[in-house]
């Protein structure tokens, strides 16, 4: 099978080849958003050698007795796909592996969709996924995604969504063994003002060497998704699932590497976001953050770019330490308000050190925005969200709220936001985490200066030795031993990336 991507194949080109491909034979099963998968493939002509069932159970009642009762009766959700998945495949195999086993890799297409209704009032998005073979009675493999449907018109929704299944059914088949190039060639024919896809996983024995974490920073990296989400455990999350109906306490920072004053800031301002009477406490997440701009190291010839094993390094650590971790590509604190405002609409809370509240109300920030500064603070203080500030230590003095002056045109607007309890400091901190950057803890874990243990998670401590993380070896430096990374003279560093 051909692995080079051409990005200038058409939808029914596609579609064609998979049909006049001998070995390739399976089932559609489509829920919402018509049936614009199969249709793509009826269309393309030689339908026949491809397609041995296409069904749509549009009504509940039909639905629930296929593929079972859903949890909470979500029916655009990734369990429900799973089930369909389950189902139609296991169906291919049960009828004709035994007639057509030895020569055919068998399919099973799945959608289930929720695309824009007649009054307009929903957000367009769905799950699709494709369970397949790569060798005629070989092991399964599951690819899954998550889409947001841009378009706004139902027709155009539906045509989107037909074109991207025939993407990824080819994909599958052709690409399976490039997964960037599997990734990329999802959006051929499409836009990326037409869909997000925020959420791949790749599961199966020909995938085993595939990174879902890595997929995840993918999506951001190509533009595919302004965002994306998995667990400690490493395994992809879609974002609106985990993040609905939850208080969210996030903290961004570059984590290179996790530090314990970084531990003290989320534990510090997640406690004080716990005691807001606004709060429910048993449906609180937080969630560690690393943009874009915080993964890309500087190279000599002044280009930015993403180290992937860096990336993974530092992801690894988080989740052994029990973080979910968001990649996202927004760089101002209201562009992360702004999209996670829609998926909750509880009170949020966001941990940050005293130089981001700097940053948030420098002016230079919001140049491209047509009503500056008061457009972003609308979007990043209008909801119901709260920031707690982490202090830093300047010549010996402790900078917190109180000691914050903004420019003198703002200092109204700055007070106006303490009054209306928008603005926190974090109280009860460890004031010896004041003098720790995370900047000189990195350079003395490169050059192998002793001591640099301490100001680390133990658990971190550990990692960082045994997998020799962040230039980390194993040879101490005589001539460096005792160098100290204590002083006041610059800030405590977490990033406003």
């Amino acid at each position: 099978m051909n692995t080079i991507h051409n990005k200038y194949i058409g939808t029914k080109q596609k579609a064609l080849a998979i049909n006049l491909d001998p070995e390739i034979y399976g089932s559609f099963a489509e829920i919402g958003a018509g049936q614009d998968v199969a249709a793509n493939f009826f269309k393309a002509g030689a339908s026949s050698g491809t397609i041995a069932k296409t069904m749509s159970a549009y009504d509940m009642t039909f639905s629930d007795a296929i593929y079972g009762v859903q949890p909470g009766r979500r029916y655009v959700s990734e369990h429900r796909l799973i089930s369909m998945l389950d189902h139609e495949y296991g169906l291919l195999i049960e009828r004709l592996a035994e007639q057509r086993g030895n020569t055919t890799t068998f399919f099973a297409f799945s959608g289930t969709f929720s695309a824009l209704n007649y009054h307009k009032t929903n957000e367009g998005h769905g799950w699709m996924g494709v369970r397949f073979q790569l060798e005629p009675n070989g092991v399964l493999h599951d690819v899954v995604i998550h889409v947001k449907l841009l378009d706004n018109d139902n027709n155009l929704q539906q045509q989107a969504v037909g074109i991207l299944g025939v993407n990824l059914i080819y994909a599958c088949f052709y690409y399976h063994a490039n997964p960037p190039v599997f990734l990329i060639s999802l959006m051929d024919n499409l836009s990326k003002d037409r869909i997000q896809i925020d959420m791949i996983r790749f599961e199966g024995p020909d995938f085993s060497k595939v990174d879902n974490r890595l997929m995840s920073l993918h999506l951001v990296k190509y533009g595919f998704s302004d965002a994306a989400l998995f667990s400690p455990n490493g395994k992809n999350l879609q974002p609106s699932e985990v993040l609905y109906k939850k208080h969210i306490v996030v903290i961004r920072g570059r984590f290179r590497p996790i530090i314990n004053v970084h531990l003290d800031m989320l534990n510090t301002g997640v406690k004080q976001f716990m005691q807001e009477p606004d709060v429910d406490k048993t449906n609180v997440m937080v969630v560690t953050e690393l943009t874009l701009q915080s993964l890309k190291e500087r190279n000599a010839d002044k280009t930015a770019e993403i180290d992937e094993k860096d990336f993974l390094d530092r992801v690894d650590i988080l989740c052994s330490l029990g973080q979910t971790v968001l990649i996202s590509n927004f760089h101002e604190y209201y562009k992360l308000i702004a999209y996670l405002s829609k998926i909750t609409k509880l009170k949020m809370g966001v941990v940050l050190g005293y130089p981001n509240l700097e940053y948030i109300f420098s002016e230079e920030h919001y140049k491209d925005l047509p009503g500056g500064i008061l457009e972003s603070f609308a979007t990043l203080f209008s909801r119901k969200v709260k920031l707690f500030i982490y202090p830093t230590l300047r010549d010996g003095v402790i900078w917190n709220c109180l000691r914050f002056h903004p420019p003198a045109h703002l200092i109204d607007l700055y007070r106006y936001l303490i009054a209306n309890n928008k603005i926190e400091d974090i109280r009860h901190y460890n004031e010896n985490n004041l003098n720790v950057q995370t900047d000189k803890v990195l350079h003395l874990i490169k050059q192998g200066v002793t001591g640099w243990e301490e100001y680390v998670p133990s658990e971190v401590a550990t990692m960082i030795k045994d997998r020799r993380l962040f230039g980390y070896s194993s040879e101490i430096n005589p001539a460096k031993e005792g160098i100290h990374i204590t002083g006041d003279d610059t800030d405590t560093v977490v990033d406003a990336s």
